[in-house]
C-alpha cells in the first residue's frame, strides 16, 4: 500500500486580504490526515484521524487500484465572536493510497466516529495465507 500526500501551504500576505486570492488558496489548501494502517491475515485496517468532518462532508473512493479520502471539516463560529486570526479556514483533507490487487475493494466497510475513519479492507480469498498440508510417505 502506497501513499502519495500532498500538503498545500498559504504565503504570507502583508496589508488587506485579497478576496480573490484567498478563495483561491481555499479551493487547493489540502490537508494530509494522519493515517495508521494496521495488516493482519485478514486484510487491513486503516484509521485516519479526520477533526470536525461530519458524514456529509467525507467521501472515500476506490478506483482504478486507488483508495481516495477527501473530506471537508466543518468549524462552526461562535456568534457574537469574530475571528481574528486562522491558518486553516476551510480544512479540507486529502490522501491517497495504492491498493495491492490482494485486497477486495468492493468489500471495503467505512465507520466514521469521533472524527476518525475506520475503513476495514479484507484480503481477496485466494490472496489469504493457508496453511499446506503435507503428507509423509
Amino acid at each position: 500500500m502506497n501513499d502519495s500526500t500532498e500538503l498545500a501551504t498559504r504565503q504570507a500576505q502583508t496589508g488587506l486580504v485579497n478576496r480573490e486570492r484567498d478563495k483561491a488558496a481555499k479551493q487547493i489548501a489540502r490537508i494530509a490526515p494522519a493515517v495508521d494502517v494496521f495488516e493482519d491475515n485478514r486484510g487491513i485496517t486503516l484509521y485516519a484521524d479526520l477533526p470536525g468532518v461530519p458524514r456529509e462532508k467525507l467521501d472515500v473512493r476506490v478506483q482504478d487500484g486507488s483508495l481516495s479520502i477527501e473530506a471537508e471539516a466543518v468549524i462552526p463560529t461562535p456568534s457574537g465572536l469574530r475571528l481574528q486570526h486562522g491558518e486553516v479556514r476551510h480544512p479540507h483533507f486529502w490522501r491517497v493510497f495504492t491498493l495491492s490487487p490482494d485486497f477486495d475493494a468492493s468489500r471495503i466497510d467505512a465507520q466514521l466516529r469521533d472524527g476518525v475513519l475506520k475503513l476495514s479492507i479484507p484480503r481477496r480469498d485466494e490472496a489469504k495465507p493457508r496453511r499446506i498440508q503435507v503428507k509423509a510417505e
